[in-house]
């Protein structure tokens, strides 16, 4: 039998474990709290960002893929969202609007939107040699821009594909007249079947999904007609810049960190775009990605890096193919402060 002093004891010592008790749940909640908020307050650090791509998702853009799989956006502080372009999403009028950060367009786009007062300004020229070229099929004989007179050809009408083939018609010196144009999209069927004679394509893209079906082709390059304008450039809006500079370097360092990634590992870097586009193969995302390279550092510049020469050669370009009306001042449309 439990006397009363015994029974008060045995009481006693059941509060104090109840409140221990208490007191080590009250202390485990609020240290899980606080690391709750702690986490959340890491989150709310990074900066939502939004990159607005020139077209689909492929290895095209490998390096900012690499950028956000490897983590280099988020050690920068950033949250980057990319989303894929094309004519239903133009990247110069979404970033322009003001609803994204950056974007991705060929140089000559900039200088055009710059004429029509769209304040946006290049900040790294990814692709310094551009991918474009002309092909044909290897049993056509053509080979060159000279072949052309009298043939039908294939021509992407608006933008840099059409800027730079007519750029290389008349660095050849032929009549333009004499080239029989057909307006051309994305099914290659008019090639192959042999309703034209030459196609309009990027080597790293159309060039690659001939070959896979078996085919073999003649290539014109650009550069053998000294024609090289940038293609895929990295833009934002004059704003954003004088807003939050630190931002801007912060995404442009992380970027190119991330192609210098995709440039040192090709295969993993191919196999990022998946992640992004369901519908990718990865053999020709790989193959788009190994022949992107030249591409990317074709003189081992800083990559990225631009020259004023190159935007001066393609201002004037696109003023004597009347693309564009007047000189805009170069100083206003691409900077190297970002690009080590």
């Amino acid at each position: 039998m439990w006397n009363k002093k015994s029974l008060f004891i045995v009481l006693a010592a059941l509060m104090l474990v109840v409140t221990a008790c208490g007191s080590n749940a009250k202390t485990s909640n609020s240290s899980n709290a606080v690391s709750s908020n702690s986490a959340a307050g890491e989150t709310k650090k990074l900066k939502k960002v939004v990159l607005r791509l020139k077209w689909i998702h492929q290895a095209q853009f490998a390096g900012y893929y690499a950028a956000v799989e490897k983590g280099f956006y988020k050690e920068a502080g950033l949250d980057v969202e990319i989303r894929p372009g094309g004519a239903d999403f133009p990247s110069v009028q979404m970033v322009a609007s003001g609803s994204e950060q950056f974007g991705v367009t060929g140089a000559d786009q900039i200088l055009m939107a710059r004429e029509k007062g769209v304040p946006v300004k290049a900040l790294s020229a990814v692709y310094r040699k551009t991918p474009f070229v002309l092909f044909s099929l290897k049993d056509s004989g053509i080979t060159k821009i000279e072949d052309l007179a009298g043939q039908k050809v294939g021509v992407k009408l608006g933008g840099n594909e059409e800027l730079t083939f007519r750029a290389m018609v008349k660095s050849a010196g032929i009549n333009a007249k004499s080239i029989d144009e057909m307006p051309v999209k994305y099914d290659m069927s008019p090639l192959l079947s042999g309703q034209v004679k030459a196609w309009p394509g990027y080597v790293i893209n159309e060039v690659l999904a001939v070959q896979e079906q078996g085919y073999e082709v003649n290539i014109i390059q650009p550069g053998d007609y000294d024609i090289n304008f940038y293609a895929d450039t990295l833009f934002t809006t004059e704003s954003l810049i004088k807003k939050d500079p630190e931002m801007v370097k912060s995404f442009v360092e992380a970027s190119m960190k991330g192609w210098e990634y995709a440039i040192a590992n090709p295969e993993e870097a191919a196999g990022f775009g998946l992640k992004f586009g369901d519908k990718l193969n990865l053999e020709h995302e790989t193959a788009m990605m190994k022949a992107s390279i030249p591409l990317l550092e074709p003189d081992k510049l800083p990559l990225g890096k631009m020259d004023t020469e190159a935007w001066d050669v393609l201002q004037k370009s696109l003023i004597d193919l009347k693309f564009l009306k007047k000189e805009q001042d170069l100083d206003k449309v691409f900077t190297n402060d970002y690009i080590e």
